[in-house]
């Protein structure tokens, strides 16, 4: 019977470029700038590093394939680098690699890294033109807006919620996530914008609004995993372990049948039940301290909020209206700033976030680094490793963390790719 990862693996050290319209810098230049972070913030040398798992979601646009492009742009010492692609769970999948081969005992030390240049294209979301001809002929016209779009439309239907109070709901989420951006000095956006504004923006497909909808990103984001064991040896204090990492990916039975009514996420909800089970996890809703979800629109966010136990079915609405997952909330959810403002750079969503004081958050907003989208996974401290002493670098770092968890891979019509 499987046992999962959970205590397994450990946090050495993270890093993110700045997300944005990066028009300075080539895919190239952004892994330098995640990778000289997280380098530094591991306190190891290149030297150490066993494998590392590179992720991209279109590469095709800029680094193109293989894991050439890591190696060569890292010089890294021709260990094993594995080019991987998911969608948007491409950079999880990067974070997945890594952590399964240091649980394994493949690597005592691996590298996850995954960078997106697509601002370069000139288009507005993501580019087309992927896929074979089965999926041209089932999604010919499908947009990501009318797609989520639909999502809500289901929502409303299924639970009874009226128009009016799921778009003041989803506005919330919008204006949540423009708040805690405005303080997060490597969001791609970062200025705060009224209610009445994006209650009130220019419709892209009802009821999701301008502000309703992500954009995407250039942007790269690095993170270094070894064992608790190691990570005790160096001197590290306030270890932070992986816990849980699931993933669930869709079978199609979505759109097959009539079994699924389009409301919610049925992939999330498994991810996340398995999650909690791997990390021990009884009631998320008074366990877990802080959430970062996939949030490619709003509503998304809010459906998630529902999926992963936290707000109960049809009521994830009044929670968000609520200040429940507002930073000063009972439980903060994307808190910096989300796909929606910190940037949405699709391969290089990278599994985690920056340790954040709980008693700080507000505050410590420019700490947040990369972040988890669509697989749940749970971070969390791991204080009684017991000793080892293998032949690594030392290094210090103490903070005060707090465990979160992310959103599952979706699939199926309302999957497709998010950013718009």
């Amino acid at each position: 019977m499987a046992r999962g990862i959970k205590d397994k693996v450990a946090i050495l050290g993270m890093g993110c470029s700045k997300f944005g319209e990066r028009w300075d810098s080539g895919a190239e230049e952004l892994m330098l700038e995640a990778y000289k972070e997280c380098i530094a913030d591991s306190g190891i040398d290149a030297k150490q590093i066993n494998a590392a798992w590179f992720s991209t979601a279109i590469d095709e646009v800029h680094v193109g394939k293989s894991g050439i492009p890591l190696s060569t742009t890292l010089r890294l010492p021709n260990i094993p680098v594995t080019h991987v692609e998911n969608m948007c769970a491409s950079g999880t999948e990067a974070f997945r690699g890594a952590c399964y081969a240091v649980a394994s005992g493949a690597a005592d030390i691996a590298l996850a890294l995954g960078v997106e240049k697509l601002k370069d294209t000139g288009y507005g979301g993501l580019p087309g033109g992927r896929g074979g001809p089965l999926q041209a002929l089932w999604n010919a016209n499908g947009t990501a807006p009318g797609n989520f779009a639909q999502l809500a439309t289901a929502y409303m239907a299924a639970h009874g919620v009226s128009g009016e109070d799921l778009k003041k709901a989803i506005g919330h989420v919008s204006w949540k996530s423009h708040q805690n951006g405005a303080k997060n000095p490597k969001a791609h956006l970062q200025k705060a914008v009224e209610m009445d504004t994006i209650l009130n923006a220019p419709m892209i497909s009802s009821p999701l609004g301008l502000f309703d909808c992500c954009g995407v990103s250039d942007g790269a984001a690095a993170a270094i995993v070894t064992t608790p064991e190691i990570a005790k040896a160096m001197g590290k204090q306030n270890i932070v372990s992986v816990k849980a990492l699931q993933l669930s990916v869709s079978n199609g039975s979505e759109s097959g049948h009539n079994s699924w009514d389009g409301s919610y996420f049925h992939t999330t909800r498994i991810a996340s039940k398995k999650a909690y089970e791997e990390a021990g996890i009884k009631d998320p809703r008074k366990e877990v301290s802080m959430f970062e979800v996939h949030d490619c629109f709003s509503v998304t966010e809010l459906v998630t909020m529902e999926d992963l136990h936290i707000s109960k079915p049809g009521e994830g609405w009044k929670d968000v209206l609520d200040g429940f997952y507002d930073a000063d909330g009972k439980i903060p959810c994307q808190i910096d700033g989300g796909l929606k403002c910190f940037g949405h750079p699709i391969g290089a969503v990278l599994a985690i976030g920056h340790p954040v004081d709980q008693e700080r958050l507000p505050d410590d907003l420019e700490q947040v680094h990369a972040r988890i989208e669509r697989a749940v996974g749970v971070l969390e401290y791991h204080l009684d490793a017991p000793p080892f002493a293998p032949e690594v670098g030392t290094a210090e770092r103490a903070t005060d963390l707090v465990p979160f968890v992310a959103e599952s891979f979706v699939d199926g019509l309302l999957g497709a790719p998010g950013g718009s």
